[in-house]
């Protein structure tokens, strides 16, 4: 097989140094060979002398095996013989938490993907957050002059001006359900509208009841709206004008809901007598009545004396509809409409629409664009999401709407059952403390409250798409929101951050993952508040799911130009740091966050985290999480700028820490099996992937010369020679047969450790034809590899 010269590079190993090179033994029996003999060779088979409960070598020096203490835990250097067990064992951690690791990383990516998109012109962060003003209200209103009419029991109203009237009738398009409701209004009198702010639902009561009196002949009086809505609950309440419409609005939430019931007095009769007599009222006067309102307001109509109302909960509008309407008017020729269309669709327009399809910022889009103004522009305001976050968290302040919209943000895309049970947790956190579990019911108020969330079906239909999930119809939303709180809401920050910590335990690996994620989010806002205040503590626990949480939060807060300095400055610091426990976990961490995104976006930055954290003398506690790190950066397609780091870090070839450190994490590599991500892309562009076979052996055509100098190196070596031999008898006895060309492609690697200097031919022949003529288990492959291997002399 030829070099690769596009993939490979220049060699970085040059001739395989054999001073601790001794010639093979004879076809020896393992346990042959005294320990003294394999410590003075390191060559050949494992001499199989006096082994300790690892199955290495003792090291001469204590003469007794070493406490099984978990190598995280110890205080001072880690030996060389606890470090190299931790790595057989496993790598320091079990499958599962890797499970985790490379979940989070892949939702990590994908958030670090929506935060660096700026398609739309979208900006999050404290400026925009912060420096900006907004402005927001309901309806339709323009602001028109109002002239006050005093009438009984303290009520007034204002007549509706032909300016106002104009606006919320000329170009109205009739929602689904209309006739009836203008049928409903005619026999109760009385109607109750309800539907979320901006729906368009003063525009409607304004049309119904302009039509319902028309049809009923009268409406002398005109359309009226009432100022004081509560003061029709009030004992004797009459219409102030006769044969006229009113409109009566309600604002959003409990507590004008509760200002509106309070002069009934609060008790169940008497509220249904007070409605009966306000419907009583307007049909002696000829008037008609609709209040309109959100889901408060629902609740009322469907409680004590709802049975004397009309309720209809309005039937959102399409947006587009809105748009053709007011700016083609009620004609337009298919022309017109289908360059309406097309400019909708190049803006971005459609799809702001349809992420805020509230029927007051169609209208407010339809204006700019009847003024031939700065589509595009506006269609960038209307996306922005930190005018959106701003204004709703200055609107909703009640830890309701607050727990769920953070839940959302740090779970989106979970099912709503998961979601909702965080809310609850946290909303418990931010209010006063409960004698029995509050009623609460986060789905009847996400239509009125969260209109920016929506529930959703995975692909599919029925029991079989699954349960409905959590999602943003804006992707930067989540985000944006998780920004604002943790700024902005100072007395509630302690409280977030307590309940984050908590989630990340949370049974599910989901929602643990996207709370670390979370976590990374808050960091961006101030990094050097979350490295002192949270991130620091984590990255140093002595809990593995916590450490994670902190890498998957440094992958995050890293992928913004921004802060990615100041967090490879953080990563640097902590793997050059001491040799207590809790440094080295610190160390640790570092090594693991560079395996994520950050190393696939900076690889050159992330090997040279890792060699800090690697090169620490006689403290080994860090090579499994170096070890996993070079994993991780061969599965984010970074193989060649790993491997020609661990080429320089062994060219000593001698028994320096360095050395064997790297040769050990070379071999780990090796070993891993692909485990393909739960979420996010199978592999890099490019990459070679085949699940449960080592990246490294499937990308061995891309990588001959660097693979063949490494592997000489660790098959020469002790103490990683026994480990780098059981390697190699898994890659042409486990792997081989999984990848069409394996082998063929192995014989070629063999071939060329074989061809430098020293002993290499004569220990891989020795050790193939052990293999090949294994009494319980004979291979084929290293029979065929040992004749491949003779015939290429």
């Amino acid at each position: 097989m030829s070099e690769d010269t596009s993939t490979e590079g220049p060699r970085a190993g040059g001739r395989t140094a054999e001073r601790y090179d001794g010639p093979p033994r004879e076809a020896p029996e393992p346990g042959r060979d005294s320990a003294a003999e394999a410590k003075k060779a390191g060559d050949g088979p494992p001499s199989g002398g006096a082994k300790d409960s690892t199955g290495y070598d003792k090291d001469g020096r204590t003469g007794v095996d070493e406490p099984r203490t978990p190598v995280d835990e110890r205080d001072g250097p880690v030996s060389e013989q606890d470090a190299l067990r931790s790595l057989t064992e496993g790598g320091g951690h079990e499958d599962p938490e890797r499970s985790e690791a490379l979940r989070a990383g892949a939702i990590a990516d994908e958030i670090a993907r929506r935060l660096n998109a700026d398609a739309s012109g979208t900006r999050i962060g404290t400026l925009a957050l912060f420096n900006e003003t907004v402005s927001f209200g309901g309806g339709f209103h323009t602001g028109g002059a109002r002239r006050a009419e005093p009438g009984p029991g303290g009520a007034s109203v204002v007549a509706l001006d032909p300016t106002e009237l104009a606006d919320h009738t000329e170009l109205f398009v009739q929602p689904d359900g209309y006739e009836e409701a203008v049928d409903a209004l005619r026999e109760r009198r009385l109607l109750v509208l309800t539907g979320p702010p901006g729906s368009g639902r003063e525009a409607a009561a304004v049309n119904l009841l302009g039509e319902a009196l028309a049809i009923d002949g009268s409406g002398a009086g005109g359309c009226h709206r009432l100022l004081m809505p509560s003061a029709v609950l009030e004992p004797g309440w009459a219409p102030p004008v006769k044969h006229s419409g009113y409109l009566a609005v309600l604002e959003d939430g409990p507590a004008a809901v509760e200002r509106f019931t309070s002069a009934s007095g609060g008790e169940g009769g008497r509220s249904v007598a007070q409605w009966t007599a306000v419907v009583a009222a307007l049909r002696d006067s000829g008037s008609l009545l609709v209040l309109t309102g959100g889901h408060d307001l629902e609740a009322l109509a469907a409680g004590p004396g709802g049975e004397h109302l009309a309720h209809r909960p309005l039937s959102p509008v399409d947006p587009v509809a809105v748009v053709e309407r007011r700016v083609l008017g009620h004609g337009g020729s298919p022309d017109a409409h289908a360059d309406l269309h097309a400019l909708l669709e190049r803006t971005g327009a459609a799809l702001a629409l349809r992420e805020q399809p509230a029927v007051r910022n169609a209208a407010r889009l339809a204006s700019v664009i009847s003024a031939d103004g700065d589509t595009a522009a506006e269609v960038a305001r209307l996306r922005d999401p930190s005018e959106r976050v701003r204004a709703w968290f200055n609107r909703f302040r009640e830890p309701e709407a607050v727990a769920f919209a953070l839940a959302a943000a740090v779970l989106e895309d979970s099912g709503y059952l998961t979601v909702a049970d965080a809310a609850v947790k946290l909303r418990a956190a931010l209010a006063q403390p409960e004698l029995a579990p509050p009623d609460l019911r986060f789905g009847d108020r996400l239509g009125h409250e969260q209109q920016w969330i929506e529930l959703y079906l995975p692909d599919g239909a029925g029991l079989a798409a699954g349960p409905p999930r959590v999602r943003f119809r804006n992707g930067l939303l989540g985000q944006a929101i998780l920004g604002y709180a943790w700024n902005a809401l100072d007395g509630r920050r302690e409280a977030v951050l307590d309940w984050l910590r908590r989630l990340l335990s949370h049974p599910d690996l989901e929602v643990r993952a996207r709370a670390a994620v979370a976590a990374g989010v808050l960091a961006l806002a101030d990094p050097q508040y979350a490295v002192h205040r949270f991130l620091t503590g984590w990255a140093g626990s002595t809990s593995w799911p916590l450490r994670q949480a902190a890498a998957t939060a440094l992958g995050v807060a890293g992928s913004r130009p921004e802060t990615a300095d100041a967090v490879w400055d953080l990563l640097h610091h902590w793997a050059r740091g001491g040799s207590s426990a809790q440094q080295r976990r610190l160390a640790g961490t570092a090594a693991n966050t560079v395996g994520g995104l950050l190393g696939r976006t900076a690889p050159g930055r992330a090997v040279a985290v890792l060699h800090d954290a690697l090169d620490r003398g006689d403290d080994w506690g860090t090579l499994p999480a170096v070890a996993w790190g070079g994993v991780h950066l061969v599965e984010q397609g970074q193989t060649a700028p790993l491997l020609d780091a661990y080429l320089a870090w062994s060219e000593p070839q001698d028994l320096s820490p360095l050395v064997v450190k790297t040769l050990s994490a070379f071999v780990f590599a090796v070993s891993r099996p692909y485990e393909q991500p739960v979420t996010g892309p199978t592999a890099p562009a490019g990459g070679v992937r085949v699940p449960g076979v080592p990246v490294l052996l499937s990308e061995l055509p891309r990588h001959p010369e660097r693979l063949a100098e490494l592997w000489a190196r660790a098959l020469a070596r002790r103490p990683v020679q026994d480990t780098a031999l059981q390697a190699l008898h898994a890659w042409i006895d486990e792997y081989a047969d999984r990848c069409p060309g394996t082998l063929d492609a192995i014989a070629h690697l063999l071939a060329s450790v074989a061809r430098r200097p020293g002993r290499h031919r004569e220990r891989l022949e020795w050790w193939l034809g052990k293999w090949a003529r294994d009494r319980d288990h004979p291979s084929k492959n290293a029979a065929r590899l040992l004749r491949a291997l003779d015939h290429g002399r």
